[in-house]
């Protein structure tokens, strides 16, 4: 039996029963004396003084509700369990009508705990750091505005892969593999696999093709000084910040890793052939 005296409840309030469910948790929570703080997504987090005690967080919502609530426990080792709250995502396995029971198996220690691999990302400009950000999907480069070639030159530890000509290069994690990185052409990872994926965007050069490494290796992403479009940095799709010519971006991986509960309802395999329409049969 693991212990919980503290839950933290984090909910997108724009979904819908996002309300009832909190309710819900909270009601049951308490009948356990168990005490519960609810955070919403759209909260100031400059403003928001974080509870070091919390022992498990709900994250109710979608996707995007895990990798705000996974930016925001990463350095915590704070379990989550991800309640999606609409269709089943790629990493929110639990639906709204399983909460109880999995917070259950998961008290009970019957559930398991994936570990989850995070970015750590520095911007490096004139040899000083000047921001960091950390990820579980992914982080991208691209042009602000009209799509146009950028110029980054990329290293993988100490050697050099040359300069990309493309729209852009993304870093996903195995987490991440299932989005932005796929519609590229990417890899499908499972998602407890410690590694990264290096894919550019539409690369001028067709030998410019996705590279699988190590979660180990580090990354450093330069931007060239030539360039013709503005640059723009976006962390989960939820984080953007402008580069500059010159501009170093240094990806490793986090210190610590995200820990998400699995579902025993349903596994990462089944999940992929639902959200991709794998039949089988002719169509697949």
């Amino acid at each position: 039996m693991r212990s919980i005296e503290n839950v933290l409840i984090i909910v997108n309030k724009k979904k819908k029963e996002s309300s009832q469910i909190v309710d819900s948790i909270t009601s049951h929570m308490t009948s356990l004396d168990i005490n519960v703080i609810v955070l919403s997504t759209g909260t100031d987090l400059s403003m928001f003084s974080f509870p070091v005690d919390i022992d498990l967080a709900f994250s109710l919502g979608g996707d995007g509700t895990v990798l705000f609530s996974a930016r925001l426990l990463a350095d915590y080792e704070i379990p989550i369990i991800p309640i999606n709250l609409g269709t089943f995502g790629f990493i929110t396995e639990v639906s709204k009508d399983e909460w109880l029971s999995a917070f259950e198996e998961y008290r009970s220690g019957l559930l398991g705990v994936s570990q989850r691999v995070m970015l750590d990302v520095a911007v490096v400009r004139n040899n000083r750091e000047i921001e960091r950000f950390k990820g579980l999907n992914d982080l991208v480069i691209n042009a602000d505005g009209i799509a146009k070639l950028l110029y980054l030159n990329v290293d993988l530890n100490t050697d050099s892969l040359g300069t990309y000509r493309a729209d852009g290069v993304i870093i996903a994690t195995p987490t991440g593999s299932t989005g932005y990185s796929l519609a590229a052409g990417g890899p499908i990872i499972h998602p407890d696999m410690s590694s990264l994926i290096l894919t550019p965007i539409c690369p001028f050069s067709l030998s410019n093709r996705p590279i699988v490494i190590p979660s180990s290796d580090r990354i450093s992403i330069k931007i060239e000084n030539e360039q013709r479009a503005k640059v723009i940095l976006t962390v989960d799709g939820q984080i953007a910040f402008p580069l500059e010519p010159g501009d170093n971006v240094r990806i490793t991986e986090a210190e610590k890793r995200i820990s998400i509960i699995r579902s025993d309802k349903r596994s990462f395999y089944g999940v992929v052939k639902s959200k991709l329409g794998w039949s089988g049969g002719n169509n697949a």
